[in-house]
């Protein structure tokens, strides 16, 4: 099946409204480009390539990038961000070339106007889940990747890569292959070559019920946020460390852990095993959680803020 429609259905590039799109010159990117430019109209969409300078080859990446936005009429713009010494080992590498490229994506975005649309795909979603989850105790693990946000779209994550390299042939689009996807020194190829086949081998239909079991959490999840919202309007605005306490277990941990999340503007690193901790602070007692944020309680609500200077003393562990 054509996976136009399927994109045009999910309302994530509509028709006339800009779109700054994430292009590596690889199968999903080249793909996303040509379809953000059928939906959302040639002269709405540009497109942002980072040439890290990491492979021989970039050069040529950024040159078919460019070649490819000059054919469908698309605005390029390129980033050459230059590796700090401090971005050693693979996973700070993947931090860094991640943190390079969202950033100026941003600024784009934010003169520009619209949405950031990157190339992940139903099989990207696969290894994002089964990453977390051996990565990252907690039910975020098996949300995976939301197809929204903030800015940030993913119109592609119906679409598996088999999918989008269908597309790109079918419509003579050329695209780049990167030699580091191969590379097992990077933790999600190693998901990819080798846990995945594994699993495959276990199930032909392994990675469809990934897909299905993320979509009934998913579901489930959104009732859950609405017993959340609930409960921590009952304890007041901040929250009562008393009527923390007094949750169950489940509520306590997911508690915290919004709260953790509004305070860092975002997602804040996962807390739920602080929670006893946090939620057995006195009054005046403070406790760093990690991710730069300090939990407090003050005037018996629980607070977090930014992690400034030494925190008072746990009440179990005395001065430091």
């Amino acid at each position: 099946m054509d996976l136009l429609p399927r994109v045009a259905e999910s309302g994530l590039l509509p028709a006339g409204e800009p779109v700054l799109v994430l292009l590596s010159g690889g199968r999903d990117s080249v793909c996303l480009l040509d379809v953000a430019v059928r939906l959302a109209g040639p002269g709405q969409v540009a497109a942002l390539h980072c040439n890290y300078g990491l492979r021989d080859d970039a050069g040529d990446d950024e040159a078919h990038c460019a070649a490819l936005c000059a054919d469908l009429g698309v605005e390029l713009h390129v980033r050459r961000p230059r590796r700090p010494e401090a971005a050693d080992g693979a996973g700070n590498l993947q931090a860094w070339a991640r943190d390079e490229r969202y950033g100026a994506a941003a600024a784009l975005a934010l003169r520009r106007g619209g949405a950031i649309a990157a190339g992940h795909t139903a099989s990207d979603q696969v290894e994002t889940v089964l990453y977390r989850l051996a990565a990252s105790p907690g039910r975020r693990a098996l949300l995976g990747m939301a197809a929204r946000d903030g800015r940030l779209v993913r119109p592609l994550l119906g679409c598996t890569r088999e999918e989008t390299a269908a597309h790109c042939t079918a419509r003579g689009l050329a695209w780049r292959e990167d030699a580091s996807n191969d590379a097992l020194a990077f933790a999600r190829n190693r998901v990819r070559h080798t846990l995945l086949p594994a699993l495959r081998a276990l199930h032909p239909a392994a990675d469809a019920n990934v897909l299905r079991t993320l979509e009934l959490l998913r579901d489930e999840a959104s009732v859950l946020d609405a017993v959340l919202d609930a409960a921590l309007a009952e304890a007041g605005d901040p929250p009562a460390a008393a009527a923390l306490r007094a949750l169950p277990p489940a509520l306590r941990r997911l508690g915290l852990q919004r709260l953790a999340d509004r305070a860092a503007g975002g997602r804040a690193p996962s807390i739920g095993h602080r929670t006893d901790e946090v939620l057995a602070l006195a009054e005046g007692g403070a406790l760093d959680v990690g991710g730069g944020l300090r939990a407090q309680v003050r005037g018996g609500a629980v607070r977090f803020g930014a992690s400034r200077g030494p925190a008072a003393p746990h009440p179990d562990r005395g001065a430091a």
